[in-house]
């Protein structure tokens, strides 16, 4: 196999060793006889020319508007025409050559490269070529035996960086990288497992640097009654009794009937902050932005991202003279922040054509908010926005609860509303939601930092049914999940999201998948709360 790289052709390298002279692919050859072909297009033009002056110059003097035309002069015409055709063809082509070959300082003109033909590696396939191959004691790193590489690795004489391209092994990378880390640190990492694993799964995806990985707990909760749906739901976590009351509050919500969920909103969000020499031009951009002429062109712009990219909404704010714009989009089934942040460089790129004394500060100015508890987020939503609710009969809260409704709703009152407003808390209002989001978000694979957001969370109770049954609800809008990309395609998490029938992307009816996600995990923290506010009191 052969690999190309071309070079801008100039009016010194135009003709190579060989004699001939090779032209940019995309310039038509000239005719090999260009000379002789010339003369007779020019006499044949000059003779046409003749006749057709001499014809009409004997018809001046006739009356008739529209003289008959002879065969010679029909003949004259189109020899004229065609004449007309291959001059322009001829020296077009000539000026294209001329241009295409002109040498402005050694600018390349990448569109007319010439073809030379270049050996390459499976390592090297890609154009331009990577950095030379690391060498040791002479030879390739990989010939190098694993003991030889990790003292290397060690002294910093080899990057610890680059053993996974240079050994072409991931499993071997990481088990240099495990020696290497011994010889440092004089430790052994015995307890830490490394052989069971594809390492070439997280490879430029998950993680860097990988010297083994770690093992957590994976317990099932169920079956969760939802939406008429039996669900059994994997949660990784190390706190004893969080699996066991987590179930108990699955049999509660199963004796009564199941429970209810339902997504309000869909849409992750990503805001950058973007500067202007004063707050007049800052309010410009707001106010172009926020019109409804300029939204339909920016959103043509910003869905070229991905063919799941769809912009919903921007919202300007400012402060001083810097905007923060906050773009909101439908992702399909994947989580959405690496399609998002691509939708929002085109549409920077574009403002920056008619703004363009905006200054692009960061990609993210925090007004997203992305991993962090935020009223914009409990107010406005990101991610999946949903709200549950199940009713729990009187028998099922005293046989299996252990307690009553009055007491129930007056602990939920008084802990999870009052305390947390004595706390100060931001979507805070709650049992202790983070337990069951970040149990359920490593066992399926997702950013386990974003459980910040996505357990902000508010939770009520009330009497129902003239006092007899315990109504509950949990309203959630920052649930920030998906089912494609990230941690998810890993193996053991991709088990865990097909035991809950959401692994991947829904073909039928993209974002599904990942919408079903967000309304178990709601309703398992649901479960939790009806659990923990119960043995809390």
């Amino acid at each position: 196999m052969m690999a190309f790289a071309r070079h801008a052709p100039t009016s010194k390298n135009l003709k190579h060793s060989d004699g001939f002279q090779h032209l940019p692919p995309d310039v038509l050859p000239l005719p090999a006889s260009s000379s002789l072909t010339n003369k007779v297009f020019i006499l044949l033009f000059f003779a046409a020319c003749y006749v057709l002056l001499e014809r009409w110059g004997e018809n001046r003097g006739s009356s008739s508007l529209l003289p008959i035309l002879s065969l010679s002069e029909i003949f004259a015409i189109v020899a004229a025409i065609v004449s007309i055709i291959y001059f322009w063809g001829f020296f077009g082509i000539v000026y294209v050559q001329n241009y295409v070959g002109k040498d402005e300082e050694g600018a390349m003109d990448f569109k007319s490269h010439m073809i030379k033909q270049m050996p390459t590696s499976p390592s090297s396939a890609l154009w331009p070529p990577h950095r030379a191959h690391v060498q040791l004691k002479g030879q390739a790193l990989k010939e190098n035996s694993d003991e030889d590489i990790a003292a290397a690795v060690a002294c910093s004489q080899v990057p610890s960086y680059s053993l996974e391209s240079e050994l072409g092994d991931c499993k071997r990378a990481a088990s240099v990288r495990r020696k290497a880390l011994t010889i440092l640190t004089g430790r052994a990492l015995d307890g830490l497992p490394f052989s069971g694993f594809n390492y070439s799964s997280v490879l430029g995806q998950c993680c860097e640097m990988v010297v083994g990985y770690v093992q957590i707990p994976v317990g099932v909760a169920g079956p969760l009654l939802l939406n008429g749906y039996r669900y059994m739901v994997p949660m990784a976590t190390t706190e004893g009794c969080l699996v066991s009351s987590t179930n108990r509050g699955c049999k509660a919500v199963a004796l009564s009937g199941g429970a209810t969920s339902i997504l309000l909103k869909d849409g992750m969000t990503r805001a950058p902050v973007v500067s202007f020499p004063s707050a007049v031009r800052a309010a410009k951009l707001k106010f172009f932005v926020e019109k409804s002429e300029s939204f339909e062109m920016l959103c043509n712009v910003f869905n070229r991202s991905s063919r799941f990219a769809k912009l919903q909404s921007i919202q300007a704010t400012l402060a001083g003279r810097n905007v923060y714009m906050r773009f909101k989009c439908s992702t399909g089934d994947a989580m959405g922040m690496n399609m998002v942040s691509k939708g929002v460089q085109n549409v920077l790129d574009y403002l920056q054509q008619t703004f363009a004394d905006m200054v692009i500060v960061s990609i993210s100015g925090n007004f997203c908010a992305d991993k962090k508890a935020t009223a914009i987020n409990w107010i406005e939503g990101r991610g999946k926005s949903v709200v549950c609710e199940a009713v729990i009969s009187e028998d099922v809260v005293a046989k299996v609860l252990k307690t009553t409704v009055p007491a129930l709703v007056h602990l939920n009152t008084l802990k999870n509303l009052t305390g947390s407003a004595m706390a100060g808390a931001v979507g805070g209002f709650n049992a202790h939601a983070a337990n069951i989001v970040s149990a359920v978000f490593i066992a399926t694979g997702q950013d386990p930092a974003q459980n910040v957001e996505s357990s902000q969370c508010i939770t009520l109770m009330e009497l129902a049914d003239n006092g007899k049954d315990l109504y509950v609800s949990v309203t959630m809008p920052a649930i920030e999940v998906g089912t494609v990309g990230g941690g998810t395609q890993l193996a053991s998490q991709a088990a865990c999201l097909d035991l809950l029938g959401v692994k991947g992307p829904n073909k039928e009816c993209p974002g599904a998948n990942a919408e079903r996600l967000a309304c178990i995990r709601l309703e398992k923290h649901n479960n939790l709360v009806i659990f923990f506010n119960n043995s809390s009191k």
